[in-house]
């Protein structure tokens, strides 16, 4: 297992800084918000891939896997009954599909609570047939690019739209795409799953349908900082032989950023050393 820190946790360093932090912290990788390299992620290009991958690569990091993917510009929806802004955030999302195959990024982590979400009248149901149109249409172009596109199951108190992996997977059967997956993230998960963590990975890991792994807490803060069990997760992952990213994504930052993503990354390093020492 490789394991990514979420970027936007030192959102407040230049890039180049970022990676020489969490190389330093263990990681083998970074997980990218594209609002953090540009404050219109429209402007990301093949060239300014190439600077991130390259940047990256000179820390000895990867770049993991895309995330918050609808953070800015500001105003985008899946889910909107307004097809013109629907079209343009597709074809957004089509532009961060090209941008992550081009830094080297196997995954890209749809998220985007409010951009799933009903609008005003609008029903959850009407509001879920629209964004698994938005994603059926770009299933293609994922798959042509070699990128892995995970739909995450958000918990209730962020959006009423796919809060469970079941759901997810029942709208991924719906689409037919082997470029369409899911994931797990751990908080979301305890806030909202009716079975833990390991019941899940021993579900649907080996089945496929789980291609990425984000962990932190219940409570919002990293991985080991309140009560949400990680290492029988890693334990978990890998008995069912894991290879993929492991990506710390806090969202609380406790006590400050920079100490909230060394004890996570630490926390989670230890658990992984330990794991690979012969009993």
């Amino acid at each position: 297992m490789k394991l990514a820190l979420c970027n936007e946790v030192l959102r407040h360093l230049a890039f180049e800084q970022q990676c020489a932090r969490a190389a330093a912290l263990g990681c083998d990788g970074l997980e990218i918000a594209p609002f953090t390299l540009a404050d219109d992620p429209r402007t990301l290009n093949r060239e300014a891939a190439r600077r991130v991958r390259d940047t990256a690569a000179a820390h000895g990091l990867a770049i993991a896997s895309l995330h918050w993917l609808l953070v800015k510009p500001a105003g985008l929806s899946l889910s909107t009954p307004d097809t013109a802004l629907q079209s343009r955030t597709v074809d957004f999302l089509r532009r961060l599909i090209d941008f992550a195959a081009a830094c080297g990024a196997q995954v890209l982590v749809h998220g985007s609570p409010l951009q799933r979400s009903p609008v005003a009248g609008q029903s959850v149901a009407d509001a879920l047939s629209r964004c698994e149109a938005g994603w059926a249409a770009l299933a293609p172009h994922a798959e042509g690019a070699g990128i892995t596109y995970c739909i995450e199951a958000l918990s209730p108190a962020e959006t009423p739209v796919l809060n469970t992996i079941g759901e997810v997977l029942r709208l991924l059967g719906r689409i037919g795409s082997p470029a369409l997956k899911t994931m797990l993230d751990l908080s979301a998960a305890a806030q909202s799953e009716p079975d833990d963590a390991v019941t899940l990975l021993e579900r649907h890991l080996g089945a496929g349908d789980i291609a990425h792994v984000q962990l932190n807490d219940r409570n919002r803060r990293g991985p080991g900082q309140g009560d949400t069990p990680v290492a029988p997760v890693i334990a978990a992952l890998r008995r069912l032989g894991y290879a993929g990213w492991l990506a710390i994504e806090p969202f609380d930052y406790q006590p400050d950023a920079e100490s909230c993503a060394a004890y996570s990354c630490g926390y989670v390093r230890a658990l992984l050393d330990a794991g690979e020492q012969p009993a």
